[in-house]
């Protein structure tokens, strides 16, 4: 049939006049009426088709076909119609021209395969800025998985288009590779360990998109941004940009905050320092004074049943030593914890502790042990700074001080006493 149809051509342009180079010009006509209608298919498809696919996608609820549509996944597969129907009819229409033929086979078929892999490059795109979307990220560091792909994409894409060029199976070329591993190895040192920590790091879930993590050797202190094979960037909480290489957070150590911000709650461990001089027994006015505060009324009206109790049957009771008595100190402990159960902003459900601990220079630590149920930092702080607030104010009502080292007024005040 083309045969035929080079045949016609020719006859048509001897007509014309054209005898020296007929069959050259009819092969020229040919390519050039392939190349027109290859011009005419890629018009339709894309005016045709791809146009009312938009249209559909623009109306449509759904948010993925929106990004595919952004990243022109549908242009760049509408293009592989018009190479293959050129790699199709051109070696045909230049079969009298064997080298000429061979040459635009093989340049085609490696056009159709960088067409491909481009498609390709551009449905994984697509598929990372889903999974954002969605925040399958944060579970899944995806980003890191898409790198992964296209570079394997690029490679076998290589790998066969110059196969395709040299007319050598790709077997040849694989085989070659083993040889120049050692050297590959030596160069890309760093590009490899950043390789092979990037797909642990994603195995393992180590780091996602959206965590805090701190790793001071390197400065980081912040929202980690993105997640590649070979680097992390982390956005510090000062708005500065920290690039750490990926092997590092394999190699080194580094704190993840995830396990805080899933849990809901964010840890308060904090201490107050009461100075021992101002613990002391309880006065029976001090005890009616303080059983007028609701947190302390069920605890007053019980531990006075229970010491009054243990007192009866203590002989020589007269002595404060021989018996026992409530202190401002326990009490004040007591207070604490009822204040922590009843705090709105207090997470019930985690660790809950008012200790003491062991006694410094600095006085008798008092520590607060509970967990926030809101995990944003700036709440967190203004929750943390209220519950303080309140216990310093609160410490005269037991007859208690904080301690506070003597600073430079003090001693000034004593010199001119």
């Amino acid at each position: 049939m083309e045969q035929e149809l080079r045949t016609q051509v020719s006859t048509w342009l001897t007509q014309l006049g054209v005898e020296s180079s007929a069959d050259a010009m009819a092969t020229g006509v040919l390519a050039f009426a392939c190349l027109l209608v290859a011009f005419l298919v890629y018009f339709v498809v894309k005016r045709l088709v791809v146009s009312t696919m938009n249209l559909v996608i623009q109306r449509s609820k759904v948010r993925w076909d929106d990004i595919f549509m952004h990243n022109g996944v549908l242009e760049k597969l509408a293009i592989i119609v018009p190479a293959l129907l050129l790699n199709i009819s051109l070696p045909l229409v230049l079969t009298n021209h064997e080298l000429l033929a061979s040459m635009t086979d093989r340049l085609l078929d490696v056009v159709i395969v960088i067409l491909v892999v481009r498609a390709i490059f551009s449905v994984l795109d697509s598929g990372n800025e889903i999974a954002n979307h969605n925040q399958l990220s944060r579970r899944l560091p995806i980003k890191s998985f898409v790198q992964l792909c296209k570079l394997f994409l690029f490679f076998v894409a290589l790998i066969v288009s110059v196969s395709i060029l040299s007319e050598q199976s790709p077997i040849y070329f694989l085989s070659g590779l083993g040889v120049a591993t050692g050297l590959v190895m030596l160069v890309f040192k760093d590009t490899i360990l950043g390789f092979v920590a990037g797909i642990q790091l994603a195995a393992n879930r180590m780091v996602s998109p959206g965590d805090w993590i701190q790793m001071d050797k390197y400065g980081a202190d912040g929202a980690v941004e993105e997640v590649s094979l070979t680097t992390v960037k982390v956005q510090n909480w000062d708005k500065t940009i920290t690039m750490i290489p990926a092997y590092a957070l394999v190699s080194d150590a580094f704190k993840n905050w995830r396990g805080m911000s899933e849990s809901g709650g964010r840890r308060i461990k904090r201490a107050v320092n009461i100075d021992v001089d101002s613990i002391g027994f309880l006065t029976e006015e001090q005890l009616a004074r303080l059983g007028k505060i609701n947190l302390l009324k069920e605890y007053l009206a019980r531990k006075k049943g229970e010491i009054s109790e243990h007192n009866a049957k203590v002989e020589d009771g007269e002595m404060p030593v021989n018996t026992r008595h409530l202190t401002n100190i326990g009490t004040f402990r007591a207070y604490l914890l009822q204040y922590m159960q009843k705090h709105p902003k207090v997470h019930q459900e985690m660790t809950l502790l008012v200790r003491q601990l062991a006694p410094t220079t600095e006085g008798l630590p008092i520590e607060i042990y509970i967990f926030t149920n809101d995990t944003r930092w700036a709440f967190y702080e203004d929750i943390q700074a209220d519950i303080f607030d309140h216990i310093y104010a609160i410490l005269p009502q037991f007859n208690l001080r904080a301690f506070q080292a003597p600073s430079g007024a003090d001693i000034r005040s004593l010199k001119s006493e």
